[in-house]
């Protein structure tokens, strides 16, 4: 018997491509989802996924990537306030097209009273899936360990610091190849999990803190942390960095959510539906010690 046709959106993202190349291994059909060709697109190409360009915007060229899919796995990027939006697109497809599941990407600080735009279009987002009867299931990680060099990593290449606004409180940060393992568990076989919403998290519960003193040790060199006041960290990521207010509103949102618990969990779902242990922090650092330590080593390299 043939194996369903899945859909991956966000295919070349850092979840997607998990996603792609663990659903490959186990022999299943796999169209993916992305907004142009690039090297990410052409890899995922090369390992046997059907490309499909499109835009979660685009109801239309939804439609056409849903065609003959049974499952989807559903990620959108956190770069705009459009989230509801493309839910409701990709929910209308997937209706129409008679999708059997739907494994929807939220996060662990969704709610109807966050502080956080995003957080709460979320929280809208699991009720349009659940309203629309594609069998969905909900997947709500922690903080993902990559966030500690996207957010970090340039502070720590330089100075040995790792700036963040997220006070004492604790999280077991997830590799997001992690993730990618409770996603293809669940669109393997999803009978079970239709309804679900599972937090999915690292091993171990930490501080900030602690987690500096993991990179001291795995990197070879001293990481500090820095405690941030949220509104100073704001001005810089809007500032400094140029985001946009609606993302600089979300991290300062979820910065307190930290502060205030909201992300402190410890689960065994990578696990039990992933079928292995999650990745180590330790061995996290390892694997990407270049993306920690990569811009000093590169600018010494260049000075030489």
């Amino acid at each position: 018997m043939s194996k369903p046709m899945i859909l991956v959106t966000g295919a070349t993202g850092k979840t997607g491509a998990n996603v792609v190349e663990q659903l490959i291994e186990r022999g299943f059909p796999v169209r993916a989802l992305t907004r142009g060709h690039d090297q990410r697109s052409k890899r995922l190409e090369r390992l046997g996924a059907d490309i499909v360009i499109g835009d979660f915007l685009d109801l239309q060229s939804v439609r056409r990537a849903m065609k003959d899919v049974s499952r989807v796995y559903f990620c959108y990027p956190p770069e705009g306030d459009r989230l509801v939006d493309a839910t409701t697109n990709v929910a209308v497809a997937a209706r129409d097209e008679g999708v059997e599941a739907l494994v929807n990407m939220s996060q662990i600080s969704a709610r109807e009273d966050s502080e956080s735009p995003l957080a709460r279009h979320h929280w809208l987002s699991e009720n349009i899936f659940d309203w629309a009867d594609v069998g969905a299931v909900h997947i709500r990680p922690t903080f993902f360990a990559e966030l500690l060099y996207i957010l970090g990593g340039q502070s720590i290449a330089q100075d040995g610091k790792l700036y963040l606004p997220y006070g004492q409180e604790r999280h077991a940060p997830v590799a997001a190849a992690d993730i990618a393992r409770v996603v293809v568990g669940i669109l393997a076989d999803p009978t079970l999990h239709i309804g679900e919403r599972y937090v999915v998290t690292g091993p171990r519960n930490m501080t900030i803190a602690e987690m500096a003193k993991v990179l001291s040790s795995e990197l070879g060199r001293p990481v500090e942390y820095v405690d941030l006041p949220n509104e100073a960290w704001g001005k810089v990521l809007s500032e400094r960095v140029g985001l946009p207010e609606f993302l600089v509103r979300h991290l300062t949102a979820v910065a307190e959510d930290h502060k205030n618990g909201v992300f402190s969990a410890q689960t065994d779902v990578v696990k039990r539906i992933g079928g292995q242990d999650p990745q180590s922090l330790e061995d996290f650092a390892r694997e990407h010690r270049a993306s920690f330590t990569g811009m000093v080593e590169a600018r010494a390299t260049a000075q030489v």
